[in-house]
């Protein structure tokens, strides 16, 4: 047996608990791992205080990622004792995810831990850390140029911060949108230049202003996107990854037609194995783990519930990693 978080769902209602289940077996082509660490998303908080259907098959073990070690492989690319971290490939909305002891993951989503990056570290990164370097490696391929100025919404967010340290690392100059002043110093410390109030791009504006940034990620959408869409500058790419203010985008052409701006979307479920791979180098090589220890909370697996509420209130920086005792 072993214990994970369950939630299900039938005509009479909601329910997430703590649950002692059966064994797992893999299935042709799929890995069981033990899990060691999970974290907390936006899209498991959705699932675990059932805010949105992301869950799309009950019942359902949430998570979308983890880390451990390999107990059994029927793919040939994996063999037990392999170190891990998965991320994204459905897991946690159609398939059991990662707040338990183990799962059954598929290879296409996992990557090998390499040696001094711990099961917990890979953690702190998580899906929106993963998230996060898609976007970074995004802006360098349509053109960021060095030392560039660049525009991070929601800076205080698990993509957010490590959004901000990964483009600081890289040597780009950095602006953090935020909503709560008082982490300033820890948005600095990340490596922001700057901290912009969240409230200057929160509301509707001109379809194109004053050039600013050479490059965006944002994890808002709505009208803080458009917004800094057009502040970009000439040939700059915004890469959007989230939608926290909204799924809108109530915007015009302009940015795109007369000044040549790219919008990249940033998928971080099923990015092609190469690119998957190339995210989690980039996370591997530039991120000190002592950094993320600094913007990192560790809860454990019975506070997993209270952790996905205060995430989904806004009462959270930086990333929450969840303990899977064994």
């Amino acid at each position: 047996m072993f214990q994970a978080l369950y939630l299900h769902k039938d005509a009479g209602g909601f329910s997430a608990a703590l649950r002692e289940l059966p064994p797992l077996e893999p299935g042709e082509g799929e890995v069981l791992v033990r899990i060691e660490y999970s974290t907390l998303n936006f899209k498991d908080g959705l699932a675990i205080t059932d805010r949105a259907p992301v869950v799309r098959s009950f019942p359902m073990v949430p998570g979308i990622d983890g880390a451990g070690t390999v107990l059994i492989s029927r793919h040939p690319d994996w063999k037990p004792g392999d170190r891990v971290v998965s991320t994204g490939a459905d897991v946690g909305e159609l398939r059991w995810g990662c707040l338990a002891q183990q799962a059954v993951l598929p290879p296409d989503g996992m990557v090998k831990l390499p040696d001094g990056f711990s099961a917990r570290h890979a953690m702190a990164v998580g899906t929106a850390g993963f998230t996060a370097a898609l976007a970074v490696l995004a802006l360098e391929r349509y053109g960021l140029p060095p030392g560039g100025e660049v525009l991070v919404t929601g800076a205080t967010g698990g993509v957010g911060s490590i959004a901000v340290a990964l483009l600081a690392r890289a040597g780009h100059r950095v602006t953090a949108l935020t909503g709560k002043p008082a982490e300033a110093d820890y948005l600095r410390e990340l490596g922001a230049a700057d901290i912009l109030d969240r409230a200057t791009l929160a509301a509707p504006g001109r379809p194109l202003q004053k050039e600013r940034w050479d490059g965006v990620v944002d994890a808002l959408g709505s009208h803080t996107l458009v917004n800094a869409l057009a502040q970009t500058k000439r040939d700059g790419v915004v890469a959007a990854c989230g939608l926290a203010q909204g799924g809108d985008l109530p915007g015009t052409v302009m940015p795109f037609i007369l000044r040549n701006v790219t919008l990249a979307g940033i998928n971080s479920v099923w990015p092609a194995r190469p690119l998957r791979e190339a995210a989690w180098q980039r996370i591997f090589e530039a991120l000190d783990t002592t950094l993320l220890d600094r913007l990192t909370q560790e809860i454990s697996l019975a506070q997993a519930q209270e952790g996905a509420r205060a995430l989904m209130e806004g009462r959270v920086r930086g990333r929450i990693v969840v303990r899977i005792d064994a």
